[in-house]
């Protein structure tokens, strides 16, 4: 893997696993305070629901960037050698409809922005959700656009 690409898994992995310990973290402190004390954490479903966003979205550009998708080859025995140019038409699709996510979501987070739309518990503002999807297909995007172009020399062989 070149060094760009490794630098990148590692911030985009570093980023979603302390958004996902955050997340446990809160809902263990959670249970735990509302079962020996009576006393919930106020606002966690909000908390949890942007973290959750957050894990997700910024992991998504390093499993491009690694080839880790959930991959189901049905097709490979078939084509035999055509497989790279397939994977390579498979990422390129993959830009087009991140691309388009990406730009729904770009007027999505601007109308939320524009209106002031908040939490119903916590008062955050919504955009806060925004910025981690936005950020994480904008990567994914730049991601799969990079792996569809790499050299056949950079692809990994398929694992079994």
């Amino acid at each position: 893997m070149t060094r760009w690409r490794s630098l990148a898994v590692r911030l985009c992995g570093g980023l979603a696993a302390v958004a996902l310990a955050g997340m446990m973290m809160l809902t263990v402190t959670d249970v735990v305070l509302r079962s020996f004390f009576n006393l919930p954490v106020r606002g966690t479903l909000e908390i949890i629901e942007l973290l959750l966003a957050a894990t997700f979205f910024l992991a998504l550009p390093a499993a491009f960037l690694r080839g880790e998708h959930i991959v189901v080859d049905l097709i490979d025995p078939i084509v035999g050698r055509r497989v790279t140019m397939l994977k390579r038409a498979g990422e390129l699709v993959a830009v087009v409809i991140i691309a388009v996510m990406a730009w729904q979501g770009w007027k999505a987070a601007r109308d939320t922005l524009v209106f002031g739309d908040v939490t119903s518990d916590l008062e955050l503002p919504r955009i806060w959700y925004w910025i981690p999807v936005l950020a994480g297909l904008i990567g994914s995007g730049i991601a799969a656009a990079a792996m569809a172009i790499r050299p056949d020399a950079e692809r990994p062989e398929r694992r079994r």
